[in-house]
């Protein structure tokens, strides 16, 4: 099992900076990507950043350029650094981990249990 420990977030004003970290427990060599999705009210979750081992880095595009996702191994930890914010990006982000042992058949996503984000002046 894989528990997820997400911290950072908070209320900041249009423009301002946030950033989010999210403690993995579990081996580091298992770990197949992390990155971290979002939910505004009434809206259905989406992907935000991730970070595929071996493969690279994706953004949305709404906040390519804004925001930048980092993994610091040593710490099994995932940051999402967001410059320049928006209203638009309010919403409860959580953090996810595809996690998979070699002893496991299948990749399995654990989740975090969000943290709220909120840009508004």
């Amino acid at each position: 099992q894989v528990q997820l420990v997400e911290s950072g977030g908070g209320s900041v004003q249009p423009g301002g900076s946030l950033r989010l970290s999210c403690v993995a427990s579990g081996s580091i060599s298992s770990v197949n990507a992390m990155g971290w999705y979002r939910q505004a009210p009434e809206k259905e979750r989406e992907l935000v950043a991730s970070i595929t081992i071996g493969v690279g880095i994706d953004y949305a595009d709404s906040v390519e350029g804004r925001f930048t996702i980092s993994r610091d191994i040593a710490k099994n930890t995932v940051y999402l650094q967001m410059n320049s914010l928006k209203p638009e990006d309010t919403g409860v982000y959580y953090c996810y981990e595809d996690f998979k042992p070699p002893w496991w058949t299948s990749v399995r996503r654990f989740w975090g249990q969000g943290t709220q984000v909120t840009v508004s002046s």
